[in-house]
């Protein structure tokens, strides 16, 4: 066992003597809980030295912590190596080393064992199997209360007829590719297989097929990936997509795609939260805002407004966060605005990387926020400690970002000229400046929206906290949809608000787990979910 440790770490114990050398010239590469390096390496540094003893054949156990040999990098006619304990427990055993090719790998296992016959050692249970999430209705069909019925299992059809529209939004973050490689220390939790995209996107879209959502909202979403595999996938399901990219050289961006015989598209507005020539937003992340025109025969709807986005990771940047935040709702609002001066129906999916209770998740949900002396780092609610951060800036964005603390786009306004005695002339008319409506300099936000949240984010029966995301860091909840409701004065759970005439109402929503749940199928992903993230899926019911 002390000599697997010894190559674990890189090193080989030496035949004679007790020192240490390495065994890899060079580090070897890790994709999940399995560790990769070119074959020469071991012919070349171990072949003949004692780590025999610390190997074995795979077979028996598909998770033991011993190289392995991948079946796609040689012909199927070699004999497996001589250095073994035993050669009599293989059928070929005259076998010569040099039938590898030099550019074959050798796969190391990440797991180590106790002793022979272990489970693998983990903080973590990991079993095989699916994941239970159950459908939650919020609404009766007679719609006298909110309630919580009593059967979950059954899925809550959308009706449409002259006085309602019913649909349902899927918020779901799939997980790039290359954001997964660039970050491969997140999963080692899992097997190298489950973590290829070849494995991932049929599960992917799986998921999508079974829940079959009117609406979706996919953030990091590759692009390559989906010029040639995922909108030709979801438009023969009958999805028309829209994509919005991220800015500079990032991979990936968010999509919203809706079904044909559902809506019609009326505007697409994307969102580049990157500035040029403001330093604060340096960063790449994008917003997508669509204005969907529901199909009801014989009757007259308002529009719907669906935005999603994926703003920044980092915890420590919470200015970033909420001016991203502030430029997404201006372009909302400037979207969502009706002639009569009210605002249509909104659903805002997305992955906002702040927790639930935070300043930003609170600002979203209340309309307000005074970020006076607020650390920069506790905007999001990801750092438990705000030691060495500075506080927020007053204003936190310059004026030339054109927003205004109420997170609408600013309007120029021409001052009114009034005759005098002295009247102007024509020539003094056309120099009357246009200015812009100062505001006083104010540590307070604001936007119009009456915002709810689909989940509410912790078990009312024990208190724990659901989660949208699993891996091997974290399991929070960074994702979330809200949406325009007006909140109805009676006692319900937190979660279940309705909406009155003219906004959104909740009728059901697919229930979330518990970090617990999804440690017992080994996290995210696993074999039956393709995401480090879970899907969040509502229905909703437009009151006609």
């Amino acid at each position: 066992m002390e000599a697997w440790r010894c190559v674990r770490r890189g090193y080989g114990r030496c035949v004679v003597g007790r020192g240490r050398y390495p065994v890899f010239p060079h580090h070897p590469r890790s994709l999940g809980r399995d560790w990769t390096t070119p074959w020469e390496n071991l012919q070349r540094c171990c072949w003949n030295r004692h780590i025999s003893s610390c190997m074995r054949w795979p077979g028996h156990y598909s998770r033991a912590p011993y190289p392995y040999f991948s079946s796609r990098h040689f012909s199927l006619n070699w004999r497996p190596p001589c250095l073994f304990e035993s050669k009599a427990q293989f059928q070929y055993y005259n076998w010569r080393p040099d039938s590898l090719s030099q550019t074959s790998l050798i796969h190391l296992s990440s797991y180590v064992m106790n002793s022979e016959g272990d489970e693998p050692s983990s903080k973590r249970r990991k079993h095989q199997g699916m994941i239970q999430r159950n459908w939650e209705y919020l609404c009766n069909h007679n719609k006298e209360k909110t309630k919580i019925l009593g059967d979950k299992n059954i899925d809550p059809k959308c009706e449409d007829n002259e006085d309602k529209f019913d649909f349902s939004v899927m918020s779901y973050n799939i997980l790039s590719q290359d954001l997964l490689e660039d970050n491969s220390h997140l999963y080692r939790h899992c097997r190298r297989l489950v973590l290829h995209w070849s494995f991932r996107f049929p599960n992917i879209l799986k998921e999508i097929k079974h829940f079959d959502a009117d609406v979706l909202c996919l953030q990091e979403v590759q692009e390559d990936h989906y010029g040639t595999e995922i909108r030709p996938s979801l438009e023969s399901l009958g999805y028309h997509c829209e994509y919005k990219m991220r800015t500079g050289k990032k991979p990936d961006g968010c999509a919203i795609c809706f079904k044909h015989s559902k809506f019609s598209l009326l505007s697409v507005n994307p969102v580049e939260f990157y500035r040029r020539d403001i330093p604060l937003l340096d960063r790449d992340n994008v917003g997508l805002v669509l204005l969907l025109q529901p199909k009801i025969p014989c009757a007259a709807s308002p529009a719907i407004c669906v935005a999603n986005t994926h703003l920044l990771y980092n915890p420590r940047r919470g200015d970033i966060k909420l001016t991203q935040l502030a430029m997404l709702l201006a372009e909302i609002s400037s979207v969502a605005h009706q002639k009569d001066g009210s605002c249509c129906p909104i659903v805002i999916c997305g992955d906002f990387n702040s927790v639930p209770g935070s300043p930003l998740y609170s600002f979203i949900k209340e309309g307000k926020l005074n970020y006076e002396g607020l650390a920069i780092g506790k905007v999001s609610g990801q750092e438990q400690s705000s030691r060495g951060q500075r506080i927020l800036s007053i204003p936190i964005w310059p004026p030339n970002l054109g927003i205004s603390q109420n997170c609408v786009y600013e309007v120029q306004q021409v001052p009114k000229v009034e005759k005098t005695d002295s009247d102007l002339t024509q020539t003094e008319l056309k120099k009357t400046e246009v200015v812009v409506t100062a505001e006083k300099v104010s540590s307070n936000l604001q936007h119009h929206f009456s915002l709810s949240s689909v989940y509410s984010h912790y078990f009312p029966d024990t208190g724990i906290p659901e989660v949208t995301t699993c891996h091997s860091r974290s399991a929070i909840t960074v994702d979330y949809i809200f949406y325009s409701a007006e909140k109805e004065d009676i006692a319900r759970l937190p979660g279940a608000e309705v909406a009155l005439v003219g906004g959104l109402k909740l009728l059901a929503r697919l229930s979330l787990l518990t970090e617990q749940d999804l440690w017992t199928v080994n996290g995210l992903p696993n074999e039956n979910n393709s995401s480090d993230h879970l899907p969040l899926l509502a229905k909703f019911r437009l009151e006609l």
